[in-house]
């Protein structure tokens, strides 16, 4: 039986309780780049809770208006208000 990678990688973060280990983790598998993409979208996301245009969005960040279209629909299909939520309270 094969087991899916993805699967592990979530369970082993559920089971992570030190932000470093979590870090160490993330830094092995993420580009920089990637690193700051995932930022980024956290970043949409706060930016579209508060009202702020898509157009207003893509200039503050610098990111293409795609990209932050891209980021709306997925806040549209998944709940992330407790990420946002620890991401207010870190800020």
């Amino acid at each position: 039986m094969t087991t899916d990678p993805y699967q592990s990688l979530l369970t082993h973060l559920t089971n992570c309780t030190d932000s470093k280990d979590i870090d160490k983790l993330l830094s092995a598998l993420l580009t920089n780049k990637e690193q700051h993409d995932i930022a980024n979208r956290i970043r949409i996301f706060d930016l579209l809770e508060q009202g702020v245009t898509q157009r207003d969005i893509s200039e503050q960040l610098g990111v293409g208006i795609a990209t932050v279209s891209r980021g709306a629909r997925a806040m549209q299909s998944h709940d992330v208000s407790a990420l946002l939520a620890t991401h207010r309270a870190r800020s």
